[in-house]
């Protein structure tokens, strides 16, 4: 049921024309359609979603939760966008349960704000345990700094910046 929920998520940002598409260019597109062999996806709930483990790890469990669709990164994020974040981040607790991580107290999930983005497509990082991350790590992955955010703190960054849009506009 949560993949029909996806699929007619992913086919509705279509409609309404806020999908990204597809970019040939993107290694995240074409992982996201299985067009890069050497990368195993692992299994996710949402048809819109794919979830793989990063080829440089910074943690004992290091995941990507990553649209199908391109999206270009997490400062171009709308209001609209919120349930795809929420929808990455219950795969992100979801994989590492299913990889026999429990402690979700001791987790990481954010990403990186541009221009700190490696690759100019939308995906969340997950990290665990966070309390194993070396030095250099948890400076990369610090909580809400200029370069990393989580993804709750994306998400209501989102719903102020659409408040703050709405009410500036005189639409109160």
């Amino acid at each position: 049921m949560a993949g029909e929920e996806g699929a007619a998520a992913a086919a509705e940002r279509r409609e309404a024309g806020s999908g990204g598409g597809y970019d040939g260019k993107c290694v995240f597109c074409r992982i996201a359609r299985r067009e890069e062999p050497g990368t195993a996806l692992l299994p996710c709930e949402y048809e819109d979603l794919v979830c793989f483990r990063d080829i440089r790890p910074d943690a004992p469990h290091h995941y990507l939760v990553v649209p199908v669709e391109h999206m270009q990164n997490c400062k171009t994020l709308k209001t609209e966008h919120i349930p795809i974040v929420k929808r990455m981040m219950e795969v992100g607790k979801a994989v590492l349960q299913r990889n026999n991580f429990s402690d979700l107290n001791d987790v990481r999930m954010g990403f990186h704000w541009p221009p700190f983005c490696s690759i100019s497509h939308l995906h969340l990082h997950v990290l665990a345990p966070a309390s194993q991350l070396g030095f250099l790590s948890r400076l990369l992955y610090r909580i809400n700094s200029y370069w990393f955010i989580t993804s709750e703190t994306n998400v209501c960054f989102t719903k102020t910046l659409f408040v703050l849009v709405y009410v500036s506009r005189g639409k109160q």
